[in-house]
């Protein structure tokens, strides 16, 4: 079997790619009157993870310029103590 060929087995669906995913669009770049704001921890919960680590663009489906401003952010709230380093295990 040469490096083309797939197996049947192997891949997501028959054709062995991947399903079609809508691109993820900037919250705010959609919606003008969002602010980013280190003192606004509720607003910088969906941008960590479960682990408390800043989640990447590509997951959270922020632009480049957004996604430097919100991971500034998270870092002020860390060292002000409002958001926790790391998830807090028991």
């Amino acid at each position: 079997m040469s490096r083309m060929e797939r197996r049947p087995s192997e891949g997501a669906s028959e054709g062995g790619r991947r399903p079609f995913q809508k691109k993820k669009v900037c919250r705010f770049c959609k919606v003008r009157g969002l602010t980013i704001d280190y003192k606004d921890a509720r607003a910088l919960r969906p941008y960590l993870t479960e682990r408390g680590r800043i989640m990447p663009r590509r997951i959270s489906g922020t632009c480049a310029k957004h996604q430097r401003v919100v991971a500034e952010a998270i870092k002020r709230a860390r060292n002000l103590a409002i958001i926790p380093f790391t998830a807090i295990s028991m």
